[in-house]
């Protein structure tokens, strides 16, 4: 597990490391330099050309550095300086004065084909305000160059805390970051601008921050976050997942969901499902148990309703709602679910449309988002995972689409935060959110924003929950294998011909890799 800190966060910890612990900000600054010179390096031939572009605060100090650095081992370097002089920090003068005295080329105007790598060093961190005017022109020049872009901690553009784009960004080819990830360079769009990152660490000491850091990723391979399999076990030992998914004539759901939950480990896996689905996931998928019921406009037969019962009962770990439908029957089900259920519940899709339907119908307007959440908390068990996509959130919370950006990574966003709930905010980018802390996941592509994903989803997150795993744990290692399952998928098929069952084909590749 590796943190993700914003602008604040690093600030403070930069601080603390010069002031408190008394590292002097030239030595931070002269391990951040050598490591971007040594990140520059791997993109060099003998025969290339580089400018560094370099605004006046401490990130166009760092540029100024790795210039120097660059230059007296021998490469051909010059040095553009972005903005207002006068406003150039302490450490950003010395390293100007220390590259003219060993006669660096300080160039007043760019000709850009003169030039193979840019080093980007305009903006740092602190960036909060639009970028426009000179700046926006510079930066316009980097991109429209067609040269090799290295970036100084984030590509300049790039807000540090959540990765919007401040009307422009340099889109670099790699960044390179101090000490932590930054989360803008984790989101899109970006990630996208940063390209490869690597995180370095130029010595900050531990400390300064007034709270833990709530935002993190994972960097692991598969074994490091699977369940250790028991060698004295049978079935049994590895849970026994339910399924509540498909409706008429709509089998796809219930067969990712419940294939992705035996590929992850579980022991049992049972499909409850609309009687004409019967006979195709009989062959599609023979190792599940089958409970079906008929399909009735007004209501659930006696019998039916016995045998759903029965079903819950049986289970230690629920998947509620993929592929389900909306009508009145499919209501009943989920309401009866979450009335009687007592183990770990995973609810995606049409669960969370008929959930959102009863919020609408229970919650007065005036109350709000608010109301909705404290609502969907004192509706669901406690530890229930949800997995709606942007749109199921919005439907379900009252949050407009357009604000949801800010609300997939804010502390302060109701629908990010309650302690007995867990949200996985399915996006480019999915966000696992519980208490107050924030999973990014970092795995995954395009590809795999096809019809079926989620419900490979919602199957691998409960196939963690069956052998034993935490909810929230099951949520962010669901996702990151689910991504790299993704990727792997990918390699052979090419994103744009994926298809969810190449995922589900290449979850026991993922989980054999060591």
């Amino acid at each position: 597990m590796k943190y993700a800190l914003g602008s604040g966060q690093m600030k403070a910890i930069d601080r603390y490391t010069i002031e408190t612990i008394g590292i002097p900000s030239c030595v931070l600054m002269e391990k951040a330099a050598m490591a971007v010179v040594r990140h520059t390096k791997e993109l060099c031939s003998g025969k290339d050309r580089i400018l560094a572009v370099c605004g006046y605060g401490n990130n166009g100090g760092d540029g100024i550095a790795a210039a120097r650095i660059l230059h007296m081992e021998g490469y051909s370097v010059a040095v553009y300086m972005a903005g207002d002089k006068n406003k150039a920090t302490k450490e950003t003068k010395q390293q100007l004065k220390i590259a003219r005295k060993l006669g660096i080329p300080m160039i007043r105007k760019v000709k850009w084909e003169e030039y193979t790598i840019i080093i980007d060093a305009v903006f740092g961190i602190g960036l909060t305000r639009m970028v426009t005017g000179e700046f926006r022109k510079l930066i316009e020049s980097i991109n429209q160059a067609g040269k090799k872009v290295v970036s100084v901690d984030v590509p300049s553009g790039v807000c540090a805390d959540d990765g919007k784009i401040l009307g422009i960004a340099v889109n670099a080819d790699i960044t390179v970051t101090f000490g932590y990830q930054k989360t803008g360079c984790l989101l899109f769009p970006g990630s996208e601008a940063a390209g490869k990152v690597y995180v370095e660490d130029i010595g900050f000491a531990n400390g300064g921050l007034s709270e833990p850091p709530t935002r993190f990723y994972f960097d692991e391979s598969p074994a490091e976050l699977l369940p250790v399999r028991k060698k004295n076990s049978n079935k049994g030992t590895y849970g026994r997942v339910l399924i509540i998914a498909g409706s008429k004539n709509m089998s796809g759901a219930a067969y990712f969901a419940a294939t992705a939950a035996y590929r992850m480990g579980s022991g049992l896996v049972r499909i409850l499902t609309a009687n004409e689905n019967r006979e195709i996931l009989q062959r599609q998928i023979p190792e599940a148990v089958l409970t079906t019921y008929e399909t009735l406009e007004d209501g659930i037969s006696p019998q039916d309703a016995e045998s759903i019962k029965e079903a819950v009962a049986w289970a230690s770990v629920i998947v509620l709602g993929p592929g389900l439908g909306m009508s009145a029957m499919s209501a009943r089900i989920v309401n009866y679910v979450i009335c009687e259920c007592k183990v770990p519940l995973v609810i995606d899709a049409d669960g969370l449309n008929i959930i959102s339907r009863l919020v609408t119908e229970k919650v007065p307007k005036e109350e709000g988002v608010e109301g909705r959440i404290r609502y969907i908390a004192e509706l669901l068990p406690a530890g229930t995972i949800l997995t709606p996509h942007k749109k199921e959130l919005s439907v379900l919370t009252g949050i407009p689409l357009a604000d949801l950006v800010g609300c997939l990574i804010d502390s302060s966003a109701p629908c990010t935060y309650n302690n007995e709930l867990i949200y996985v905010k399915k996006d480019v980018r999915t966000i696992v959110s519980f208490g107050n802390s924030d999973y990014i996941n970092v795995t995954g592509n395009d590809g795999m924003a096809t019809a079926g994903s989620g419900d490979v989803l919602a199957g691998m997150i409960a196939g963690m929950l069956a052998q034993g795993e935490i909810p929230k744990m099951a949520a962010m290692t669901g996702c990151y294998l689910h991504g790299m399952a993704g990727n792997a998928a990918a390699q052979k098929k090419g994103p744009r011909s994926m298809l969810a069952s190449d995922i589900l084909e290449a979850i026991p590749e993922v989980l054999c890799r060591q």
